[in-house]
């Protein structure tokens, strides 16, 4: 009708729609008032404090990857998850893994998409049962290393649990594994190098590598069975290409063999059983494979046996029966709740030794009590993630349980060895989840 405007037609709002952009572009408000402060700051400082306007630097950095990924640093401290060197000292004894670790985790917390899914909840739940069984080992032994190793345990775990989570729910997965997998590559290359050198001069022993960091056959053996063992499964959510896979997965494994360390080499041949016979959905696994695990368990067997019937009293194998009898001396004057975590580096008792075996490490650090909470996290770890779609839980069920078994031979709860595998976990577990949301929006359903 003429002089009536018309009526144009407006979708209705999704419930929340408008709050959620008031949220939004008051984060971006306030993210650029701190880089515009930081930015002024740093520009007073750079002549005077040059270690201060780098810290500063990359701190203004952080906020503006954060303002475009939310999961950025969570992202980013992938790669620094394998970084062993240590610092620190008087019961403070952590890795730079585990600083990139802690200022990750609060990212991951409080930027990741929520809510978490039941399986991540439960295994938050588990890890909460083995701080609290802990906790009375802190109580009843006061020292500064207990205290510290009680919140780095959690922080290996819960920690590590929350900042896989907020790669795989962000559909980061992919990203953040490759940047996992490429210096594990690195790691390889370089074990492999020496290996040549060394059988070159003659010497048919382990590999340690002394620079540009110092790393132990044990831990170059563990960290790239995990990565081994990624590689192999090679998730289809993961779009890794075959080529690549293998190509990291034979590297990988060429690594463990050249450093040697027999307990990477069981667990990452049983990690291998695992994913081979469960099955996958996806794809097709050759059961050819077995063929090379059995016999690594074997030949790992007979070196066993070989070291324990030379006469050597003081080779590994040896030495460990040794540490066994003195763990099971030390478990036996506190049976209950320990001697305290880490109880080697505080003088409590006259050995100085981890225990290289993770239920006598427990016991003697939190005794029974502790060992049942342990207990209770892998073996309800391990229950949880078997029971979620295999897509995503057999790789977290045999990351979990990999390094359950290398926890058999040696030490445990070690910063690195003890994180990674959590992390991957998380990462399996947020990647379950994003793949819901996404069939869910693709459904059109309520969340």
């Amino acid at each position: 009708m003429p002089g009536v405007r018309p009526v144009l037609y407006r979708a209705p709002r999704a419930p929340g729609a408008t709050a959620r952009r008031v949220r939004g572009a008051a984060a971006w408000v306030a993210g650029g008032a701190v880089v515009v402060a930081l930015l002024g700051v740093l520009g007073f400082v750079v002549p005077e404090l040059q270690l201060a306007a780098l810290a500063g630097a990359l701190l203004v950095l952080v906020v503006g990857l954060t303002a475009y990924e939310p999961v950025a640093l969570p992202i980013l401290a992938m790669p620094a998850l394998v970084v062993v060197q240590r610092v620190g000292g008087g019961g403070v004894d952590l890795s730079l893994s585990d600083f990139a670790l802690f200022g990750a985790f609060w990212f991951a917390l409080f930027f990741s998409p929520r809510p978490f899914s039941p399986p991540m909840r439960a295994m938050l739940w588990l890890s909460l049962v083995y701080q609290v069984a802990t906790l009375f080992t802190v109580i009843v032994n006061p020292f500064t290393a207990n205290v510290v190793e009680w919140f780095h345990a959690w922080l290996s775990v819960a920690g590590a649990l929350v900042l896989g989570w907020a790669v795989g729910r962000s559909g980061r997965a992919r990203l953040g594994l490759t940047l996992f997998l490429v210096p594990c590559l690195a790691i390889a290359a370089q074990t492999c190098l020496v290996a040549l050198q060394q059988l070159a001069a003659g010497n048919t022993g382990p590999v340690y590598i002394d620079a540009p960091l110092a790393m132990h056959k044990n831990f170059i053996g563990c960290v790239l069975a995990f990565a081994a063992l990624v590689a192999y499964a090679r998730p289809w959510w993961v779009g890794w290409p075959r080529w690549f896979s293998l190509t990291a997965f034979w590297v990988c494994t060429l690594g463990v063999l050249a450093a040697q360390a027999r307990q990477a080499l069981v667990g990452l041949a049983i990690g291998i059983m695992l994913i081979t016979l469960r099955g996958d959905p996806d794809r097709k696994r050759s059961k050819l494979i077995l063929l090379a695990a059995i016999p690594a368990i074997y030949f790992v067997v007979l070196a066993v046996q070989e070291q324990l019937t030379s006469g050597n009293q003081f080779n590994s194998a040896n030495q460990r029966l040794t540490w066994y009898a003195d763990s099971v001396d030390v478990w036996q004057r506190s049976p209950w709740v320990g001697m305290g975590l880490r109880w080697w580096t505080a003088g409590v008792t006259e050995f100085v030794f981890q225990p290289p075996n993770v239920e006598l490490e427990v016991l003697t650090s939190a005794g029974i009590v502790g060992l049942v909470g342990f207990l209770v996290l892998f073996v309800g770890g391990m229950v949880v993630l078997w029971r979620i779609n295999p897509r995503f839980g057999t790789l977290a069920f045999a990351m979990l349980m990999m390094r359950f078994v290398q926890g058999q031979f040696d030490l445990f709860w070690v910063s690195v060895q003890v994180t990674v595998p959590f992390v991957i976990v998380g990462v399996c577990l947020g990647a379950e989840s994003y793949a819901q949301a996404r069939r869910r929006a693709a459904r059109r359903e309520p969340a």
